[in-house]
């Protein structure tokens, strides 16, 4: 078929998609009801409208303040603060998976839509506030010539970075605004295809190991299973040797990783399977179990088989576990980060979630940072908004997040790649 032919085909299918049950609502926290899986010819496709935002802003909770510490960036995604206070800003995007059916095309075209059409960084920027008054005065390109980066980790001189393809290191001295020299190779990373090409990364509260998220090849191995050794799973690397292991598989695409203060347990926030329905499957946040298995691609949230899937594995699927916490589906959760008391009372035990935002269901879903709260080291409680405004009612769409990160001085910064603009949200003093 003549891509001539496509417009006409995403009209007709946003139609189609728009057609049938009213989505259930949304589902949060360990239980969630699970509506029975609904397939059609396209799911149903809700686009992002960008528009500038002007003198606009996100929306923050009463008592907190928000800014733009930098814009004009190139695809920010994640950040990291260090020991100084400075910020490192991973910038680029990657992926080259050819697609698979004319859907894929379809698909690929409204999508791109709503998505910045600024060009890859495949940098780290710095930015710098020398004097502490929230105004973030030197920029300058810490490194270039990466291969979308995403993933970063600080562990005493060494800054690790998880490019697409491989895992680097930087030697790093507080203070510097520019890396000394070219990164060394610590480990290579799964890049064939890369669908999802994401790596996230987190380092052991120790600084022995590693954690890389990988993302599968495909939605539910459309591809085969050839091309999904060593995806969908979490990888524990030696931080020194650079040796790896799978730590926790079976799941589709670990977006963030983070590590809960005093326990040194790995969480992660999960995007799960598409083409089941608008209220399946649920983005997650969990905890990592060394040697769990989290039931990609035969099941989802635990046991519930995916009858997409053949063949299917029975002893696979009696083994999966269920996630900590649902976030609800199609969020398109990328970012993570636990709070601390430096947020104030009410957000001081829990974790901020950046949420990207759905693009697959009639009643868009997302869009916003979300804070779950905790008690006794795990989630309780339904999400609460924290940064929002992200996306009118009408789908003007002015920003999307991606990573947060905890500034321990009492701050969140919040990764935006839509409008290419780092935002900081501070508690009033």
């Amino acid at each position: 078929m003549k891509l001539a032919y496509v417009p006409a085909l995403i009209a007709s299918s946003a139609l189609l998609a728009g057609c049938g049950a009213e989505p259930q609502p949304l589902q949060y926290g360990a239980n969630p009801d699970l509506p029975e899986p609904r397939r059609g010819l396209l799911p149903n496709m809700t686009i992002a409208k960008p528009a500038p935002w002007g003198d606009r802003q996100p929306t923050v909770p009463q008592g907190y303040a928000i800014s733009a510490i930098a814009t004009d960036l190139q695809i920010p995604r994640q950040t990291l603060v260090l020991p100084n206070g400075d910020i490192l800003v991973a910038e680029g995007r990657g992926g080259n998976a050819p697609t698979l059916k004319l859907k894929d095309v379809i698909a690929g075209v409204i999508k791109a839509r709503g998505n910045t059409s600024v060009e890859s960084g495949n940098r780290l920027t710095l930015l710098r506030d020398a004097d502490g008054d929230g105004t973030y005065e030197q920029r300058t390109v810490f490194a270039e010539d990466l291969d979308a980066p995403y993933g970063l980790a600080l562990v005493g001189n060494n800054l690790y970075v998880a490019n697409q393809d491989e895992l680097v290191r930087f030697e790093y001295q507080e203070g510097q605004t520019q890396a000394s020299g070219p990164p060394a190779k610590v480990a290579d990373l799964p890049s064939a295809i890369n669908h999802h090409w994401t790596k996230a990364l987190a380092a052991s509260a120790d600084g022995q190991y590693l954690y890389v998220g990988i993302g599968s090849n495909s939605n539910i191995t459309e591809r085969g299973m050839a091309v999904e050794v060593d995806r969908a799973m979490v990888w524990q690397v030696d931080a020194n040797t650079g040796a790896h292991k799978p730590y926790a598989t079976g799941l589709r695409n670990p977006t963030a990783l983070a590590i809960q203060p005093g326990t040194g347990q790995l969480w992660a926030v999960v995007n799960e399977r598409d083409e089941i329905g608008p209220d399946l499957v649920p983005d997650y946040l969990t905890s990592v179990r060394e040697g769990a298995f989290y039931g990609w691609p035969y099941s989802y949230w635990g046991q519930h088989v995916d009858e997409r899937v053949r063949p299917q594995d029975p002893e696979k699927v009696a083994s999966a576990i269920a996630p900590d916490y649902s976030l609800g589906s199609h969020v398109a959760a990328l970012g993570l980060a636990f709070s601390s008391e430096a947020m104030g009372t009410e957000f001081a035990d829990g974790v901020f979630v950046g949420e990207h935002g759905s693009w697959n269901r009639a009643e868009p879903v997302g869009y916003k940072v979300v804070f779950v709260p905790f008690q006794d080291g795990r989630p309780a409680g339904d999400p609460i908004d924290f940064v929002a405004g992200f996306r009118d009612d009408d789908g003007t769409t002015r920003g999307r997040p991606v990573g947060v990160t905890l500034d321990p001085r009492g701050a969140l910064i919040v990764a935006d790649d839509l409008s290419n603009t780092v935002w900081r949200v501070t508690p009033a003093r």
